[in-house]
């Protein structure tokens, strides 16, 4: 059982998924970075110095600055502003492993096989004349 699982996971599928897992996460951290430290302070910035990983709805009795003063309370919260944040995080996955799979399509795209010869050219008048001719008809030169 464990030479089985051993040949499992040393397949190149099985490596190669756990590097894509690795990376993945690695760059779902930069992106989330990316979002909450650099985006949507911009956005919160243009839209009136608002920040949206602090917009959430009290579902409960009393009014509370931020999501934690709520928690602390005891008081259940709707938090939009995570959710919205949220959202662009993955727009911008989505975003970026299209263009890496569209670069890749590209590259592996067949190039379409080149149209079959079907004529030659006569060696005395150089006009194009079908392959099994055996006199040209252009200049009636009798071909090898």
């Amino acid at each position: 059982m464990w030479k089985e699982f051993k040949e499992f996971a040393m397949k190149g599928n099985a490596v190669d998924l756990a590097v894509g897992v690795v990376i993945g996460a690695a760059f779902g951290k930069i992106v989330t970075s990316l979002v909450n430290d650099i985006v949507m302070p911009l956005v919160g910035l243009l839209i009136g110095k608002v920040d949206f990983s602090n917009l959430f709805i009290a579902l409960g009795n009393g009014s509370f600055k931020t999501i934690e003063e709520a928690k602390k309370a005891g008081i259940a919260t709707l938090n939009y502003g995570v959710f919205i944040n949220n959202v662009i995080d993955f727009l911008i996955i989505a975003f970026s492993i299209f263009i890496v799979i569209r670069q890749l399509n590209r590259f592996t795209k067949k190039k379409p096989a080149p149209a079959p010869v079907t004529t030659k050219k006569c060696k005395y008048c150089l006009s194009e004349i079908p392959l099994e001719a055996t006199r040209c008809s252009h200049c009636t030169s009798q071909l090898d």
